[in-house]
């Protein structure tokens, strides 16, 4: 009986068991069901609600006004893509603690003053693609936690003054693709935080400085897409603590003023897509901490000597597809700390060692896409071809034809003396030009070499000036260089008188020829010179010329070159040396005769002669010797 007794029991505390442990576990459980039930209970029927984001969005959902329901601890509102035309004062009151908001791709064409003035926590402001025209003062008011604000791809036209003047705690404003034509001297008065400002796809056709000298604390300024067509002096010279400045797509771009960065202490610059044709230089002076420079897709075909001299910290250098030819010797000059250079994607056929300041400190060398000729000038690059980093791309030879298609990380070191080799350059004419004209004439010197690689023509006139071949049609004035080497005076003037130098040169040396020009003033004529010989001005031979001719026939007259050859025989020597020394001969007895004449006179002089006087007399008559009489004495010249 005991044991049916105390089975009877264990049922009962079973029962009492599970019933204690359901009182102590079923209300937390019901609160924390009812916690997660509650946030969708109150969200707006056609959006989607995050409990844990405390985010409600309603994107796509063809709303034409803020939708009712939304909870009031919300923190994230997306009404993006949708057909909201305006915002009313007090419509966002009810959601107080509200941080980031999008209305991005809607209809609104308005903004009221105190729209958002009840979102004193919003941090994030996206007006992105509406049909804004103008943005009131005030309409920011109270917002001043706000960090991000996005009025890109609207139609506003005009910023005025005091815009944003309440946004004291802004950081980034993009104020993109809208049709600016002006903004007020004073419209970013306010902005003591921004620190980002992107600018583009405007009309704009000037950026004051007085209007950017507002942004004292601006890091990064984006300039994209405008039609500016100058940088003027000080555009940002109150932009003390910008450290990044990109100017793109500026298609009239043409000039940069050599105090358009003054004031400026850049990390990184990036211009590109513009017209500029030559690397301003001028600019980039007192730019000693740039560290960052991007040139690409500019029409720079050259780039001449010390053209970065004064970025003496600059270790990127990008100039990608702006159609580059030449590298001149020394153009990389005062790049002590280079590190990446790209020159990708231009056309290119050499880059020679010379240009640089120093290549051991280049890392980064990215040459490829360019119609390289591996010579000698590459033979650089092949003996660092291991240790250079070519980022993947490493640089293919266009020629010779045994090595076209090859990359050079693939040249074994046999090729260091197969291929990489130069011929150093020779002139294949060189017979003595000299020529004479008459003003106004059309002239030329011819001047071709051979070499390998190719070499490079160059003349230097009678004032020291280089005279480069002409880059393109219709270029280089009146003295130009034709590609073949040929040196053109178009019309030849008398200042144009003396002798040209020719310098062909290749990584293997240069070779160098004279030729002579005189010409012709036009005081002188048929006539009127000695015995009918056409008179030379004095002016021809003013200029020190090495070499010129003294005798003229008649095809000086119609507008013939003459090539003269000076015949250098033995006859000429012997008539010339005879001719001299009975000069000298007849110079030797003339001055013995002289000095006959002068000793047959010299025995007829007297040397000696007497000197009479006799002592003053003194006021009483007397003598002051107290003797009279007249005294005398010799002298004897020497």
């Amino acid at each position: 009986m005991a044991g049916v007794a105390m089975l009877a029991e264990r049922p009962a505390a079973a029962k009492a068991t599970v019933a204690s442990l359901a009182a102590t576990l079923l209300p937390p459980l019901l609160l924390l069901l009812l916690a997660s039930v509650a946030p969708c209970q109150g969200c707006p029927p056609r959006c989607e609600c995050a409990a844990q984001l405390r985010s409600v969005s309603c994107q796509r959902r063809r709303l034409s006004g803020v939708p009712e329901g939304i909870p009031t601890e919300t923190r994230l509102l997306d009404l993006s893509r949708n057909r909201l035309r305006w915002v009313a004062p007090g419509e966002l009151a009810p959601y107080p603690r509200l941080e980031e908001l999008d209305l991005s791709e809607n209809l609104i064409a308005t903004l009221e003053p105190n729209a958002f003035a009840s979102l004193q926590s919003l941090r994030v402001l996206r007006l992105r693609a509406n049909q804004l025209k103008l943005v009131p003062m005030g309409a920011f008011a109270k917002l001043g936690n706000l960090t991000t604000l996005d009025l890109s791809e609207n139609k506003i036209v005009i910023l005025l003054d005091y815009t944003f003047q309440d946004l004291r705690s802004l950081r980034n404003l993009e104020v993109g693709d809208n049709d600016l034509v002006y903004i007020s001297h004073k419209a970013f008065t306010g902005l003591l935080a921004l620190e980002d400002l992107t600018i583009a796809r405007c009309n704009l056709t000037s950026i004051s400085g007085q209007t950017l000298s507002y942004l004292r604390n601006l890091v990064t300024l984006r300039l994209r897409y405008l039609s500016i067509t100058a940088l003027e002096d000080q555009n940002f010279r109150k932009l003390s603590a910008l450290r990044g400045l990109e100017i793109d797509s500026w298609p009239y771009l043409e000039y940069i003023s050599p105090l358009s960065f003054q004031g400026l202490n850049l990390s990184w610059l990036s211009i590109t897509n513009t017209n500029i044709t030559t690397v301003p230089s001028a600019s980039f002076r007192n730019m000693v901490h740039l560290t960052t420079l991007n040139l690409s897709y500019n029409p720079i075909q050259t780039l001449e000597p010390w053209a970065f001299r004064e970025l003496l910290r600059l270790k990127e250098l990008h100039m990608v597809s702006t159609g580059l030819m030449a590298v001149e010797p020394h153009a990389l000059a005062g790049l002590r700390q280079l590190r990446l250079l790209n020159l990708s994607a231009n056309e290119l056929v050499t880059l020679e060692e010379g240009s640089f300041h120093s290549v051991n400190s280049l890392e980064t060398l990215r040459v490829d896409g360019n119609p390289l000729a591996c010579d000698c000038r590459l033979l650089w690059i092949l003996q660092r071809r291991r240790t250079l980093n070519f980022d993947g791309r490493a640089p293919v030879c266009a020629g010779p034809a045994e090595v076209r298609g090859t990359a050079l990380s693939n040249f074994a070191d046999s090729a260091l003396f197969d291929y990489f080799t130069c011929q150093k350059p020779r002139i294949r004419n060189r017979k003595m030009q000299q020529v004479v004209a008459r003003e106004g004439q059309p002239v030329s010197f011819l001047c071709r070499a051979e070499g390998e690689p190719a070499p490079a023509i160059v003349w230097i006139s009678p004032q020291r000036r280089r005279i480069a071949p002409k880059s393109g049609p219709g270029s280089g004035g009146r003295v130009v260089v034709l590609p073949g080497g040929t040196l053109e005076i178009r019309y030849a003037q008398v200042t144009d008188s003396g002798t040209y130098i020719c310098i062909a040169s290749n990584a293997g040396g240069n070779d160098t020829y004279f030729a002579t020009l005189t010409v012709r003033g036009g005081g002188g004529g048929i006539g009127g010179g000695l015995g009918g010989a056409p008179a030379l001005d004095s002016a021809l031979f003013a200029n020190r010329s090495l070499y010129y001719s003294g005798e003229f026939n008649d095809t000086n007259f119609n507008g013939t070159r003459v090539f003269l050859k000076f015949t250098l025989d033995l006859t000429t020597i012997l008539v010339s040396t005879a001719m001299g020394c009975i000069t000298f001969l007849g110079v030797v007895l003339f001055c013995f005769l002289l000095l006959f004449v002068w000793s047959r006179g010299r025995g007829q002089r007297r040397n000696n002669f007497t000197v009479e006087y006799s002592f003053r007399k003194g006021d009483s008559g007397t003598s002051t010797g107290g003797q009279g009489g007249t005294r005398k004495f010799n002298m004897k010249m020497i």
